[in-house]
């Protein structure tokens, strides 16, 4: 009879995919012997890397999508162990006892995995762990962050065999849009730490102009190729405009919708020049009242615009993402300086 335990919480087949900054993430083989028995659900093999305009660090930081209704994939099937994985997994169960998982919510003891993958005794049984065939057993991933969602249900196969260079006629099998969201949550886009003049101190009723330089924002790329399978993508993140919330509602920006757009070089607004001191700035902030000890918190967040190629000319869009930043902003009252 199979047993159902929390996620995470029992034994399971295949490698130790864990992420690990400057690397890339998952990754396939191995295994073989039977030792790597604690993999997590969400574990995927999906490998990742950044193809463009990387980011890493502290100043490195992950997109928030736009649209708060958007739900990336939450569970599909993967290539999980060759045969003489699974046999070798199985052998070290029956040794050293505990549980396997079958799929991303469900584990069995080593019994049931030779009933059905040895013995062949259950529906759609194999024999002998179908050595000596060309392919793989598939099974279910879930998602990181998403193991207790109800929809990790969905994918509720237990594993499976699939002929190698094939990939399963199901809902839930892997498709380049599903890697492409899968690298979507990979995607590190710089800090929005913005130039400002005056930089140290603005005055009450004059603007500060606001704007980064050429080459400060640039596409970010990311690949997800999903081994043994064909099945790749590539999610580019173009960043397309600025946007300012001074922090008080004592305040006025320019564009007044806060919205300061990217300029055809890249760059966003204009520097400020001498002689500019009476002038509206085209990506800018006036204040209207001073700062009483305590800094204004400036926002600045850039949105990028995410889209995606694929194996067989896939493409497609996903939502937008921003990633935004803090900066203080003090306010003098002073009506009339020489810059």
């Amino acid at each position: 009879m199979a047993t159902l335990l929390a996620p995470g919480s029992a034994f399971a087949f295949g490698d130790d995919n864990g992420e690990s900054a400057g690397r890339p993430t998952g990754h396939s083989g191995g295994g073989a012997s039977g030792k790597d028995l604690m993999a997590n659900v969400s574990q995927s093999k999906i490998v990742v890397k950044p193809t463009a305009g990387a980011v890493s660090g502290a100043s490195a930081g992950k997109l928030t999508p736009v649209d708060p209704n958007w739900v990336p994939p939450t569970c599909w099937y993967e290539p999980a162990m060759t045969p003489e994985q699974l046999k070798s997994g199985v052998d070290r169960l029956k040794t050293d006892g505990g549980l396997g998982a079958v799929n991303a919510k469900l584990f069995w003891s080593a019994g049931l995995f030779v009933d059905q993958y040895m013995k062949g005794k259950e529906a759609e049984g194999y024999k002998n762990y179908n050595l000596g065939k060309k392919g793989m057993f598939w099974r279910s991933v879930v998602r990181k962050g998403f193991e207790m969602d109800i929809r990790a249900w969905d994918c509720s196969k237990i594993m499976f065999w699939q002929d190698a260079g094939t990939v399963p006629d199901d809902v839930n099998a892997p498709t380049p849009d599903v890697l492409a969201a899968y690298a979507y949550d990979k995607i590190r886009v710089p800090d929005t730490h913005v130039k400002l003049k005056p930089a140290v101190k603005s005055t009450v009723n004059l603007p500060t102009w606001v704007w980064l330089d050429k080459g400060t924002f640039k596409q970010v790329k990311v690949r997800a190729v999903l081994p043994g399978t064909g099945l790749w993508a590539e999610t580019t993140a173009k960043p397309v405009s600025l946007h300012l919330e001074p922090g008080t509602e004592d305040a006025q920006v320019s564009p007044s919708s806060g919205d300061c757009l990217i300029n055809a070089d890249e760059s966003i607004g204009a520097p400020y020049s001498k002689g500019d001191a009476d002038k509206t700035p085209p990506c800018g902030i006036t204040y209207l009242r001073a700062t009483d000890g305590k800094p204004y918190q400036l926002k600045a967040s850039v949105t990028w615009q995410i889209s995606w190629t694929g194996s067989g000319g896939a493409n497609g869009d996903l939502p937008d993402g921003t990633f935004e930043s803090t900066q203080d902003m003090n306010v003098q009252e002073i009506q009339s300086v020489n810059r």
